[in-house]
């Protein structure tokens, strides 16, 4: 049973939830390539710009970049910037491409509360475009899952 004060403690959480998002959680941050949104609109695929520019995730087990095994790198499909060596993508299981390791300064990492409990979301250190989450279950040497959206990345072979 709620009395009054669990209503309010739960009701002073959500306001300093709010607050905090308000405050710049939720605020883009300046990137080095950016565009107007009618630009990224023309630039992408509706897919990809929902992925990249709205936080959406694609269907599991739809990217044809599950199956790409060739020496390479794995660069965004927003600015070309690479991501990940094709050296360290390892099969997951989940339906996504999946890697250990970025190269370095490639990503960066954000709290995501999209369904409640915190996740960290992977973006594209040059223009910010949304590739997907990294956890804590992957192989070694790092341990690490990054499970990217294959419609956010591009790639080039060696």
């Amino acid at each position: 049973m709620m009395d009054r004060r669990h209503l309010l403690k739960s009701s002073l959480g959500g306001a300093a939830a709010l607050t905090f998002w308000a405050l710049g959680a939720g605020e883009a941050a300046a990137y080095p390539f950016s565009l107007t949104d009618a630009q990224w609109r023309k630039r992408l695929s509706p897919l990809a710009y929902n992925v990249l520019r709205k936080h959406a995730t694609e269907h599991p087990f739809t990217s044809p970049l599950n199956k790409e095994h060739r020496p390479g790198i794995f660069k965004c499909a927003g600015c070309g910037q690479g991501l990940f060596d094709a050296k360290t993508k390892f099969d997951s299981g989940t339906g996504w491409p999946s890697f250990w390791a970025p190269l370095p300064r490639a990503v960066g990492t954000s709290r995501d509360f999209s369904l409640v409990y915190p996740r960290i979301e992977v973006h594209c250190a040059r223009c910010g475009g949304h590739l997907g989450h990294v956890f804590d279950d992957g192989p070694r040497p790092t341990g690490k899952r990054y499970c990217m959206n294959g419609v956010a990345l591009s790639f080039s072979a060696a």
